[in-house]
């Protein structure tokens, strides 16, 4: 049994690949794979590591219909035609719930990023302004007290209440389809509708999945609702936002400023107005960018893979039905 993966991953995942006698090939140049080759090279393997390979529609699953299992370097799988890959009988996994701190640090580094303008006065440096700061101008704002609206109170949602709420006291607002009971004791979250959470929060924080309920959810209408001194945060998906709206929101002072992680396309081009604005700062989808969590969401990838070519369940799928057509 042989596996493909498109990208060098860390070393424990070779290592478990050998202790199960699971042989591998692995794509370790500088261009990332087109579609096409990445089709050709499945062709010759029985199973798929995916980290954010392009182009898993309906004619890939056609094309690879013998792979035993895809497994993503990932939590996200917006990107993959999950119901071409059960119609063929291929079970798809990812990487659930390891890099839920990772990315709520992310979410609170690009929070404070913002609000306390960093990126602005880091630019002021290489300007040569250091030194000439005047007291009542290049401010930012405090974090403590104020209040957080989540749009997506999960896993991830909840790591960021528990660190907002713990360390600067702020009041935690949220809006979901469901209730988060547990949020609401541990950390006095209220569950409010979303225009509520939008008028009533300094900062909002987006880490709902993308949907199409959720696609474009944010727009001019939305930032019109939020407070002009508002901070808004995606660590999701790009596809949640919609990134012409955003800037025009920011550069007319519609909202006071901005963080994401994630844009729309992705990667982002080098000339977005974004990433010149004063008031915007711009991660390239870093959320899962430490070594503990890449090791870990390689483990799970890893193990998928295992399970797969065994003949087993995959440990973590995304599409479970899979094993009731079969």
């Amino acid at each position: 049994m042989k596996v493909f993966i498109n990208k060098i991953i860390p070393e424990r995942g070779y290592r478990m690949l050998e202790e199960a006698g699971i042989a591998y090939t692995v794509w370790k140049e500088k261009p990332i794979l087109d579609r096409g080759q990445a089709i050709q090279f499945c062709k010759g393997h029985d199973a798929f590591l995916s980290a954010g390979q392009a182009g898993l529609d309906a004619d890939f699953f056609e094309q690879c219909k013998h792979l035993k299992v895809v497994a993503l370097h990932s939590v996200g799988f917006d990107g993959v035609d999950i119901e071409a890959a059960t119609a063929r009988g291929i079970p798809v996994g990812n990487t659930p719930n390891v890099l839920n701190k990772a990315t709520a640090e992310t979410a609170l580094l690009l929070m404070l990023t913002v609000a306390r303008r960093a990126l602005y006065h880091h630019k002021r440096i290489k300007k040569g302004e250091w030194g000439i700061a005047k007291p009542t101008e290049g401010l930012g704002f405090d974090l403590a007290g104020k209040t957080l609206g989540i749009v997506g109170l999960g896993r991830i949602g909840a790591e960021l209440a528990a660190i907002c709420t713990r360390s600067w006291g702020m009041k935690i607002l949220y809006h979901n389809r469901s209730s988060n009971k547990r949020a609401e004791e541990a950390y006095g979250a209220t569950k409010v509708s979303f225009d509520e959470l939008l008028e009533q929060s300094d900062v909002v924080s987006v880490h709902t999945a993308l949907t199409e309920e959720t696609r474009g959810m944010f727009g001019m209408e939305q930032f019109k609702k939020m407070k002009s001194s508002a901070i808004f945060i995606n660590t999701a998906r790009g596809g949640v936002h919609q990134e012409e709206e955003l800037i025009a929101a920011l550069d007319q002072k519609i909202i006071w400023g901005a963080g994401i992680d994630v844009t729309n396309p992705e990667p982002m081009e080098a000339n977005n107005p974004l990433l010149d604005m004063d008031n915007a700062v711009v991660f390239p989808h870093i959320g899962s960018a430490t070594k503990e969590t890449r090791d870990e969401m390689t483990r799970c990838a890893v193990e998928n893979i295992i399970a797969g070519l065994k003949g087993k369940e995959i440990p973590y799928p995304v599409n479970p039905e899979v094993y009731q057509t079969r």
